[in-house]
């Protein structure tokens, strides 16, 4: 995993879990999105589990498979104990603890926000699937391309059935390209059914709003906002960033002049209101999106960011104290 703090993080600040997708690593994932300079402005600690390839020879969480994504089991259970260590070094806020992943890692994110929904305030699942969607790999793939109807009730269901937990349920924030043919658009559609039928709100009531080549919908409960879903015209699969504010593109990760990062932020509650984040893109090609700042990197004035600190997993399931420990990180 890597893992970083601002520096004089002060107790009790938030923690994010960032989930990265097939063929990524937490590094590459770290460099791109844009979370680690985000916590710098914001005050949070970011925790990035990476998968190893001895698992999944693609470095895909295995979120298709019931040992690896039922509560108290394989992976979900090893990023849950990095989670808890995370939150006995810095003093964590066990209250404000969310979690987002892409494709993959957002499947992940979705089966971790099912296991153990006492512990995430909120969560973003990225071009991703609903908890439950598989359970084999043959499973996955028909999932991926071809899901099939479900109700929002047996959605519902799936995610209930994953722990004892009554309630109150994560806020969860849904991204997805209109253009996505590896995890096509309707596990968007199934995600919303999931989570507004989890958090008793009423699926035909929303509110929307539309414009510079993306719509956003939200459903509340309770006066608050529950569920948002957010479609990005033109886009492909990937992570919408926003290359002007020095967001930068790469594999699966799409300079579309949006930042999802900036929007999952302060939907969470992490952030106020972005001036920056609210400029429309420049322009969004059907089916490929295109860079929309000048050169599609770095911004050149944005400020050094120090980086995460990496540190060594132990077999999947297994603690990580030790390696923290081992590291002087914890004692």
């Amino acid at each position: 995993m890597l893992a970083y703090a601002p520096r004089d993080l002060p107790p009790g600040a938030p923690l994010v879990v960032v989930l990265h997708g097939c063929t990524q690593d937490a590094h590459g994932y770290e460099s791109h999105a844009g979370w680690t300079r985000l916590a710098d402005r914001e005050g949070f600690a970011v925790l990035y589990p990476e998968q190893q390839r001895g698992n999944n020879p693609q470095r895909c969480f295995n979120w298709f498979l019931a040992a690896d994504a039922a509560r108290g089991l394989g992976e979900t259970r090893s990023i849950r104990e990095m989670v808890a260590a995370m939150v006995d070094r810095h003093k964590i806020d066990e209250a404000r603890i969310f979690v987002t992943g892409l494709s993959a890692g957002g499947a992940m994110a979705s089966a971790l926000l099912a296991d153990y929904p006492e512990v995430f305030a909120g969560g973003a699942v990225i071009a991703g699937l609903p908890c439950g969607a598989a359970r084999s790999i043959p499973e996955a793939f028909e999932a991926m391309a071809r899901p099939g109807d479900r109700s929002a009730q047996e959605l519902g269901d799936l995610v209930r059935a994953g722990s004892p937990h009554q309630g109150p349920w994560p806020r969860i924030s849904i991204w997805h390209g209109a253009a996505d043919s590896t995890v096509v658009p309707k596990n968007a559609e199934h995600l919303v059914k999931q989570w507004v039928d989890v958090h008793g709100a009423a699926l035909e009531e929303f509110h929307e709003e539309a414009g510079a080549g993306r719509r956003r919908r939200v459903w509340r409960k309770g006066g608050r906002d529950v569920v948002e879903l957010h479609v990005i015209e033109g886009m492909g699969h990937g992570v919408p960033l926003d290359g002007r504010l020095g967001e930068r593109q790469g594999p699966f990760m799409l300079d579309v002049g949006v930042s999802s990062t900036r929007h999952i932020a302060r939907f969470w509650g992490l952030s106020e209101a972005d001036a920056e984040a609210e400029r429309p893109a420049e322009r969004v090609e059907a089916g490929r999106p295109q860079p929309t700042g000048k050169g599609g990197g770095e911004a050149s004035a944005a400020p050094k960011t120090e980086r995460p600190r990496r540190f060594p997993g132990g077999d999947v399931g297994g603690t990580i104290e030790r390696a923290l420990r081992a590291a002087g990180l914890m004692r």
